[in-house]
């Protein structure tokens, strides 16, 4: 069904955003009123779509040269409403939230466009869609970064400004192969084309490198160097958005190219799976040692992202018989972004009160505060993988895919992987709840001050997007068959899976029985490691803290990434350019002396212009009068070399190399000055 009602929820935010912004200059109550109700209409819309249109497609040859086309289908309906209720829950948080904040207006102006893009991308029906929308995200979400303009928001934003830049231009030139080798960027075309081009080196080049652009947005390692570091500086309601949403669209990218370039290949299965075992277990290892509250939650979305790396891994070595995987695929992508939306929220309502969110300066400010106290809880069982929250359920379909595959000892190594980093997740968690909501703070000055807020720390406007958004996880996860399994049926034809998917018994003790080894994992590293080892007796108060263990120089940023970027290319690019430089320069003085045997410049040959001439005898016979001497030529001699110095200056400059490649970049300015008017 052809629809181009299917580009409203794409344009209409982006009309939204503009809107709110004239508004904003007359009167903020009017424009936090005008962009709730964007976000609310905008979820209706999809919901509206998702219910009466079902399946759709969309098209607009005349847009971005090679024309913008969508596609609304099960996968992409349900996410784009996932997105669509992430956003307009985090709009109406934000009214209390930003209350003390500068530059609102350039806040939702970017808010707003940023969800459009994000609604284009994970409706793109071609990749060449998909990568415009990429692109218009990542550079609208950097201003989310930035927000506060402080040192280290700054310096997050310029980092994650890096890694969206050399991932965008990464995944131009895989899309740009892709492109050349099969003659389409079409999704759907995309299986058929791969298989009628039989070099699978370059199909492996170009996956590459769009899987580099991919994930560097997905936050898998080793490109996740923005992830901890955003989402601290960021503000809660935007790294609810970072965190749950804007990764997924690196996912979708992965998911596409996964499922439609390689579906079944062993080798891009295996590059997948190590890259997500490696970021789900790295990411849950920098939770377990953060001391941070958004930093914990931070590292465990890259955890989270790798469990999904993970199943995708599963999904492409079984081929045509990965429901399973599928299903959960998409169910922890939803799951992780809506218990996302509620832990990035809650932690919003801390550093709204407190401005603070170091644990141990943060420790106790739940207690006598059961409203926060359990919508956090709510967010923390379902990440940590509870039975009866809604990420058992998905967590336990990528667990059962892998036992599905499990054809060599390698693969129990990587259930034991998958199992032990589910329990560090349990880990960092109970970290995270007991120290605000159980225990006090060691100030008890402080913690008195924390006791008088209980009724005054929220408004009624952010309970109900936190309450309505808490409330979400136990019923999905209490209802598996009824609501999540049919929701991941729905997303089969996405997968180019055939036929139903196989739902298993979600509270039988086969499926229990992984949710509850990753749960006494959990509480193993809770009670032996993190209470021994990681809260310590401070020598001069005797209390006890929470200590920051990991080793300060071990930042892959500034160990590897910064001085690479800022030093060693930088060095490398000189020292080759010098040498190519000279090498010329050579060359020309070669030729010179040899083929074409230039002569020397005869500085006292020749004529002068008659001015010239003129002035230089007055100088003379004037030096002459007052030097007291019969006769001198400097002055005629100097202008007479001044002027051939000159002379073959510009001539070496006329025809040198520099001056050719500057007029022959000139001309791509004015060229492409032209193709853009």
């Amino acid at each position: 069904m052809n629809s181009p009602l299917l580009f409203i929820p794409v344009f209409y935010p982006m009309a939204g955003a503009i809107l709110s912004y004239a508004m904003g200059r007359k009167t903020k109550k009017g424009r936090d009123y005008l962009v709730s109700f964007i976000g609310i209409t905008e979820f209706l819309l999809l919901l509206a779509a998702a219910i009466l249109l079902k399946e759709a497609e969309a098209s607009a040859p005349a847009l971005c040269g090679m024309g913008l086309t969508l596609k609304l289908d099960g996968f992409r309906g349900l996410y784009a409403l996932t997105a669509a209720f992430m956003w307009m829950m985090t709009l109406l948080f934000s009214g209390e939230y930003f209350t003390h904040y500068r530059n609102r207006n350039r806040y939702y102006l970017f808010q707003l466009v940023t969800l459009g893009a994000v609604q284009g991308v994970f409706l793109s029906a071609d990749l060449y869609t998909t990568f415009i929308f990429f692109e218009v995200m990542s550079f609208t979400s950097y201003v989310w970064v930035a927000q506060d303009e402080r040192k280290e928001s700054l310096r997050a934003a310029e980092t994650y400004l890096a890694v969206a830049v050399i991932g965008g231009m990464a995944l131009l030139m895989g899309l740009a192969l892709l492109h050349t080798y099969t003659g389409t960027l079409d999704i759907s075309s995309l299986p058929g084309a791969c298989r009628d081009f039989g070099d699978k080196k370059k199909l492996y080049l170009a996956g590459a490198l769009m899987l580099s652009g991919f994930g560097a947005k997905a936050g898998a390692f080793p490109l996740h160097i923005w992830l901890p570091k955003a989402h601290p500086v960021a503000p809660a309601p935007a790294s609810a958005l970072l965190s749950g949403i804007l990764t997924k669209s690196g996912i979708y990218g992965i998911l596409v190219i996964t499922c439609y370039l390689f579906s079944g290949d062993q080798n891009w299965g295996t590059l997948i799976l190590i890259l997500g075992v490696i970021t789900m277990f790295s990411g849950a290892v920098l939770a377990v040692f953060s001391v941070d509250l958004k930093r914990t939650l931070a590292c465990s979305s890259m955890s989270q992202i790798g469990f999904i790396l993970v199943g995708t891994a599963m999904l492409c070595l079984l081929g045509e018989h990965g429901s399973l995987a599928a299903g959960g695929i998409f169910l922890h992508m939803m799951n992780h972004s809506l218990i996302k939306l509620v832990l990035f929220m809650a932690a919003g309502v801390v550093f709204m009160n407190l401005h603070k969110l170091d644990l141990n300066e943060i420790r106790g400010f739940g207690r006598g505060k059961p409203f926060l106290n359990i919508t956090f809880l709510m967010g923390a069982l379902g990440i940590g993988g509870i039975p009866l929250w809604n990420g058992y359920v998905s967590k336990t379909l990528l667990h059962e895919s892998i036992i599905e595959y499990s054809k060599a000892p390698a693969y129990v190594f990587v259930e034991w992987i998958f199992l032990i980093s589910g329990g560090l997740t349990v880990a960092y968690m109970l970290k995270l709840y007991i120290a605000i909501f159980v225990e006090k703070n060691k100030d008890l000055e402080i913690q008195k001050k924390y006791d008088t807020m209980n009724h005054r720390y929220i408004n009624r406007q952010s309970m109900l997007a936190i309450g309505i958004s808490a409330a979400v996880l136990p019923v999905l996860g209490m209802t598996p068959t009824l609501t999540m399994a049919r929701m991941a049926g729905s997303t089969m034809d996405f997968f180019r899976m055939h036929g139903e998917m196989h739902v298993p018994h979600f509270f039988s003790l086969e499926c229990l029985k992984g949710g509850l080894i990753s749960i006494l994992i959990g509480a193993a590293v809770y009670l032996l490691i993190i209470r021994k080892v990681f809260i310590r007796k401070e020598a001069d108060s005797g209390q006890w803290v929470y200590a920051d263990l990991w080793p300060a120089w071990l930042d892959l940023e500034n160990l590897v990434y910064r001085p690479l970027l800022e030093r060693a290319l930088p060095f490398a690019g000189c020292f080759v350019s010098r040498i190519c430089d000279t090498a010329v320069d050579g060359l020309i003085v070669l030729l010179r002396k040899t083929l074409y045997k230039d002569a020397g410049i005869a500085y006292r040959t020749g004529s002068l212009p008659r001015l010239e001439t003129v002035l230089g005898s007055v100088l003379d016979k004037g030096a002459a009068y007052l030097k007291h001497q019969e006769e001198a030529m400097t002055y005629r001699l100097q202008i007479r070399r001044r002027r051939l110095e000159h002379k073959e200056s510009r001539d070496m400059i006329r025809f040198s190399l520099s001056y050719g490649l500057q007029l022959a970049g000139i001309g791509l300015v004015f060229v492409l000055i032209y193709l853009f008017l």
